[in-house]
């Protein structure tokens, strides 16, 4: 079976970040949050998930149905906001109270600066696998980020406490070391069984001129 052409390119290109030597500021987008902690935060943010075409036009001929003299109870609900652009002016606004970012982002550029703009402006920011599963929560097929700006405090306020410790724990006080620590370098089987090999035969020769 010949495996369609985007399969081999994908497979290769994983094949070669794993043998290159990936810079720090590369390699921190594979330190991603762990799969417990991810599920929780998930289902944190389904809470906000933004309106849809249906429902935000539901809301608007609720509002219209009431007249203009009626006390409009249909407000704009609170959610989540998506885009890089959108998110980087909250994050320099100091608006975002949390920073999620998506680890497989290509090209890496596009977030690439985003970590370090977070940390100089004292925002909480994590990285979670999945930039599918990141859109699926904002209704896209993708999201490179997404920001937490607004919340119910009297429902959620603990659980985003806690997503918010461990964002400052796990990214933002360890910025710097993970900068630092350069990724890559791993071989296939192959490789390491002839340097293996070599060693082995590297060491025979030694004891040979040593006994001599």
């Amino acid at each position: 079976m010949k495996w369609p052409k985007y399969i081999r390119l994908q497979r290769q290109r994983r094949i070669l970040l794993k043998r290159l030597k990936v810079p720090g500021v590369i390699n921190q987008f594979n330190k991603a949050l762990d799969k417990h902690t991810a599920a929780g935060l998930f289902n944190f943010l389904e809470k906000y998930k933004p309106e849809t075409r249906k429902e935000k036009k539901q809301r608007q001929l609720a509002i219209v149905a009431k007249g203009p003299g009626a006390e409009v109870q249909s407000k704009k609900p609170k959610f989540i906001k998506a885009g890089i652009k959108h998110v980087t002016h909250l994050v320099e606004q100091k608006k975002a109270k949390l920073v999620v970012i998506a680890h497989d982002v290509d090209p890496i550029e596009i977030v690439l600066w985003l970590p370090a703009l977070c940390r100089k402006k004292g925002v909480p920011y994590v990285i979670v696998k999945g930039k599918a599963r990141l859109g699926k929560v904002v209704h896209k097929k993708t999201a490179t980020c997404i920001a937490v700006t607004e919340i119910d405090a009297a429902r959620d306020g603990h659980d985003l406490q806690i997503f918010v410790e461990k964002a400052l724990d796990h990214f933002n006080n360890r910025l710097s070391d993970n900068m630092k620590t350069p990724g890559g370098g791993i071989m296939g089987s192959k490789h390491e069984a002839r340097k293996k090999k070599e060693e082995k035969r590297q060491r025979a020769e030694l004891k040979k001129k040593r006994q001599k």
